[in-house]
């Protein structure tokens, strides 16, 4: 890719003089925490994943509601565009200013607000990320169980509709979100949703903003459910001969309604980057990451349960971690994939990418995925949180090789439009930004129509991370 602008067409980027203007009354209310430092700039460009860049012309870092709701109402009236930043954890290029204009950080939005025990929820500021927040919450026997991996923002993860490792068991940040405070393009503060753990009343302006990817408004406060630290927790794993034996395996668990906290599947590749990465003691073979768990009688009955499908589909000896520290450490290691991946080959980008079918077309999209891998001739490890039919590819390509460029989109491309084929989706969790635009067609139809009409109802202006999302 050369550059975002080939995939959207955005605002225009505002001249010197209206940024000038910007800036002025930008530093009169917020001071210092306007940024115009190239090193800033720079930082603000980009997450990780994607190589296009989209330089804004100013970085702030309100700390109120109603810093918020002072940034976007002067950039709506001066048709500034803005890009919420959150940890810069995403994949998808939703972080880049492809208009220029104003990056606002949230990561000063770092206080957990409230917490409620008794009600299993709490309250918490959008720049505040998954480990603080469950460092924050050790002591009350609970726990937020969304993990993407990345030490991402609970902001970011509503924007992008975060899922990870524990999904199959807890769900995504969907499932989680109760209520948000939500400051509009124009400058109100709107707080949508509640406590209560259902509602019928209204539409569901909460699940509206959840996955909008910054595109409808800014999230500042997330209500979110919370859960009680399991009495036993095991992990293991077991490592297969082939990766068609591995995925049986799974779906065959899946089927029988049994009770996995985690199923993660790593293929030879994959293994290849982790062990030489994180330093693991296991063969180069297809190989799945497992936790259970529950009761102590629960947790025993669910390993044998699996520890007999496994067999059946090929699975060798499960080889178990129960300490804390030793879990710890395998799912270290699982999520150090990004960078294991990086290691394979140093110098080259890392395309990431992410597709989700139903589970019974996961083995067959998985493999058809894997013989395309093999005839692209490109190094892209695949690894999949395949209790939900969701799995990524690490697609490793050299910028400056045209060809070699071309090759590893082509391999993105085509897992898009294969698991949207098979009943399923162009991403489970990273999210549209701008590299998947090209498939909301493909996969939305006369749909994609709505949500533009949305767009243009709660965004007239068009300011909100103009260019993503909206084909």
């Amino acid at each position: 890719m050369k550059e975002a602008a080939m995939y959207v067409q955005v605002l225009p980027r505002p001249g010197p003089e209206v940024i000038a203007a910007v800036r002025a009354k930008l530093v009169e209310r917020l001071g210092t925490r306007v940024s115009v430092s190239q090193a800033m700039l720079d930082q603000h460009s980009h997450g990780e994943g994607l190589p296009a860049i989209g330089m804004p012309d100013l970085v702030v870092f309100p700390e109120t509601n109603d810093e918020v709701a002072f940034v976007l109402a002067l950039c709506n009236e001066h048709r500034v565009p803005v890009t919420p930043f959150g940890a810069g954890s995403s994949l998808e290029g939703q972080l880049a200013a492809v208009a220029g204009g104003v990056s606002l950080d949230t990561s000063r939005f770092d206080k957990i607000l409230d917490v409620s025990p008794d009600s299993l929820d709490c309250r918490v500021q959008a720049g505040v990320t998954r480990e603080a927040l469950n460092a924050g919450i050790r002591d009350t026997g609970l726990f937020f169980p969304v993990d993407p991996g990345a030490n991402a923002s609970i902001g970011g993860m509503a924007s992008t509709r975060a899922s990870g490792t524990n999904a199959v068991c807890y769900g995504t940040m969907r499932e989680n979100i109760l209520g948000l405070t939500v400051v509009t393009p124009d400058g109100r503060i709107v707080r949508t949703g509640s406590r209560a753990r259902k509602s019928s009343a209204g539409l569901d302006l909460t699940h509206l903003y959840v996955g909008s990817e910054g595109t409808l408004g800014v999230i500042t406060e997330i209500q979110l459910k919370l859960y009680g630290l399991p009495e036993t927790i095991v992990a293991a794993v077991c490592q297969f001969q082939s990766l068609e034996g591995a995925v049986a395996a799974v779906v065959t668990a899946l089927q029988s309604n049994l009770k996995m906290a985690r199923v993660e599947l790593l293929d030879e590749m994959q293994m290849r980057a982790a062990i030489n990465y994180s330093k693991l003691d296991y063969a180069e073979t297809p190989t799945l990451f497992l936790e259970f768990q529950g009761t102590p009688n629960g947790v025993r009955e669910d390993v044998e349960m699996m520890r007999t499908i496994t067999e059946e589909h090929g699975g060798g000896a499960f080889q178990f971690a129960e300490r804390p520290e030793d879990r710890n450490r395998l799912w270290k290691a699982r999520h150090n994939s990004y960078q294991a991946v990086m290691a394979l080959s140093p110098g080259k980008n890392n395309m990431g990418t992410d597709a989700c079918v139903p589970i019974a077309a996961l083995p067959a999209c998985l493999l058809e995925t894997k013989a395309d891998i093999v005839a692209s001739g490109l190094t892209a490890p695949i690894v999949g949180h395949v209790g939900d039919g969701n799995f990524h590819l690490g697609i490793l390509f050299d910028p400056k090789d045209a060809e070699e460029t071309a090759r590893a989109e082509g391999l993105a491309f085509r897992t898009a439009r294969r698991a949207i084929a098979m009943g399923g989706t162009c991403s489970g969790e990273h999210g549209v930004g701008l590299h998947k635009i090209v498939h909301m067609e493909a996969e939305h139809g006369e749909g994609v129509a709505l949500m533009k009409a949305v767009k243009k109802a709660l965004d007239p202006t068009g300011i909100m991370n103009p260019g993503k999302v909206y084909p």
